[in-house]
């Protein structure tokens, strides 16, 4: 029997990882630093071990999957190859693991976690699945008929998978750290594009995604009317959005969703457009309306008179998403986005792009940049994101009680970093003003 040892356990694709082995009847285990992450209490919950980095951790006979943060030079993955352990990078296991199964690739530069949160939870009422979500959710079935996972562009790792299908959901320059430009992420698309064996379901609506060139056959879905999957007729209800769906501009079913704004629509509909593909009737499809969400990616919860978002949105395109469903779903309320960027790098490369985007929340936070141990700590500091912004403040960890002054309001923490912790030093300070 083999023992599958993970480097970096509590990643979100390596803790969904170990998950889905784990569920599929594998021995796992894992390593990674003492501090605390969301992902590991699901570890814990299975009783996957967690051990801090030590060389005596990697026996011989161990399978090592070691996350893609850590360098050759560490003392885990030097004593794995000093042993002769099989060893794999995080991506290259992956592209093993899912040979097995009808593979579906949800990528793209943005949308990926919901949509393939919400693709598995649809197939996942009709089948037995696997699925892996980027936000550290993972589910194994050893008698799965699907296997549904994230798979993302940076440093071309998606290019270790040959999926039988691919979701892609747009392309847009982004970690600028490694991509040069907007035809260099073009291009990592066109090669991911190449592999793919049965289909491509992509949204039409984006100009970039109209130039890929396909050996199998592309079902583009989205807005406009020379998509074959359309979306018409979108209603913002009570309790989510509601639209009808036309397939090669013939009336399908209407479809409801429990989110708001278009980028949800469009998640759906590259859902719907997939698992019509694939024979599942409109009935069934229509369990998109039960889906529970995914971590990180519009996550509320009522305090007082505010609502509380907690979101994953660390690029200009996400955050203006992110503020218009807030718009929509709470049309009356006022909006007070707080905002951790995400690297040096990117933070300057869409300098302008952020301010506007934030410009859109009718106040603005901003928390010192989350810099990336892979990039140079630069010049860069948040004063000059700023000054771009009008009715922008710094919020300072222990000084977080200033957001109690927004009565009735919405208040949404972004970013890709560990904005939480100031969520969390905000909450504290109304559990305190009540006792």
């Amino acid at each position: 029997m083999t023992t599958y040892h993970f480097i970096g356990i509590k990643g979100t694709g390596m803790s969904a990882l170990a998950q889905i082995l784990h569920d599929s009847g594998e021995t796992v285990q894992g390593s990674d630093v003492e501090k605390k992450f969301f992902t590991q209490e699901v570890l814990e919950e299975k009783n996957i071990p967690i051990l801090p980095f030590a060389k005596s951790n990697i026996k011989q006979e161990y399978t090592v999957i070691a996350g893609n943060a850590f360098s050759d030079d560490h003392i885990e993955i030097q004593e794995a190859k000093k042993l002769g352990c099989r060893f794999y990078r995080y991506h290259e296991f992956l592209g093993e693991w899912l040979k097995q199964f009808t593979s579906i690739a949800v990528t793209g530069a943005h949308g990926k976690t919901s949509t393939t949160g919400l693709l598995a939870h649809v197939l996942d009422e009709s089948f037995p699945i696997s699925y892996l979500i980027g936000d550290g959710t993972g589910n194994g079935h050893a008698d799965s008929k699907y296997f549904v996972f994230e798979a993302c562009e940076y440093r071309r790792h998606f290019l270790s998978y040959e999926p039988d299908y691919a979701i892609i959901t747009n392309i847009d320059f982004d970690h600028p750290d490694y991509f040069t430009s907007l035809d260099d992420v073009v291009d990592a698309f066109q090669s991911m594009a190449d592999l793919v064996k049965k289909c491509i379901v992509a949204c039409g609506d984006d100009e970039e995604l109209q130039k890929i060139h396909t050996k199998v056959p592309v079902i583009y879905y989205g807005f406009s009317d020379t998509n074959d999957f359309q979306a018409q007729n979108v209603e913002e209800t009570p309790s989510g959005t509601k639209f009808d769906v036309f397939v090669r501009n013939t009336y399908y079913d209407t479809f409801s969703i429990p989110m708001y704004g278009n980028h949800n629509v469009l998640n759906a509909l590259a859902v719907i457009a997939i698992c019509h593909y694939e024979g599942i009737g409109a009935e069934e499809i229509k369990k998109l309306y039960s889906f529970k969400g995914v971590k990180r990616r519009f996550t509320e919860k009522n305090l007082g008179d505010q609502v509380i978002i907690d979101d994953y949105a660390h690029h200009p395109k996400e955050i203006t998403a992110t503020i218009e469903s807030a718009r929509k779903k709470y049309p009356n309320k006022q909006i007070v986005a707080i905002f951790q960027p995400h690297t040096f790098t990117r933070t300057k490369t869409f300098l302008q792009e952020f301010a506007d985007s934030l410009s859109e929340a009718d106040v603005t936070y901003l928390c010192d940049i989350f810099g990336s141990a892979r990039e140079e700590q630069g010049q860069l500091t948040i004063n000059e994101l700023q000054e771009l912004i009008t009715d922008c403040s710094i919020l300072e960890l222990n000084h977080a009680e200033v957001l109690q002054q927004y009565k009735e309001s919405v208040l949404i923490f972004m970013g890709a970093g560990d904005i939480q912790k100031f969520q969390k030093a905000y909450e504290d300070t109304l559990n305190s003003s009540v006792k």
